[in-house]
């Protein structure tokens, strides 16, 4: 499911706002409240790459593993599987932390319609 911006558009079930701008909690229907207390694993993902299983049942403790990405390059937050965002790495205290940099937008899920061939008579 993409993510959609608030409107002042009204749907059924949907409290009007009749503003623009983000919708208050207490304006959203009780089904939509209890949605937003569900948990997702969320991710950040500093470098991924694929490899054969041989190679990788011969790792062991001090093995290391070189990836292409460089450690100048953003790193990708997921949420639910989902990529949401990219930022850096930052230090928070003694913690590790990610600096959201941009947001990601859905990739669009329109597919074309294409009219129907009739047959040709003959």
């Amino acid at each position: 499911m993409g993510a959609q911006r608030a409107s002042g558009g009204k749907s059924a079930g949907a409290a009007p706002t009749g503003r623009r701008g983000p919708v208050r909690l207490k304006d959203l229907p009780n089904y939509a409240r209890s949605l937003l207390r569900i948990q997702v694993p969320v991710v950040v993902t500093l470098a991924q790459k694929r490899m054969h299983l041989g190679r990788v049942l011969e790792w062991g403790p001090g093995s290391l593993i070189q990836f292409d990405k460089s450690c100048e390059e953003m790193l990708e937050l997921s949420a639910g599987g989902h990529p949401i965002a990219v930022g850096e790495a930052v230090k928070v205290g003694d913690k590790f932390g990610l600096r959201i940099t941009s947001m990601i937008l859905p990739d669009e899920r329109f597919q074309a319609v294409r009219p129907e061939t009739r047959p040709s008579a003959g």
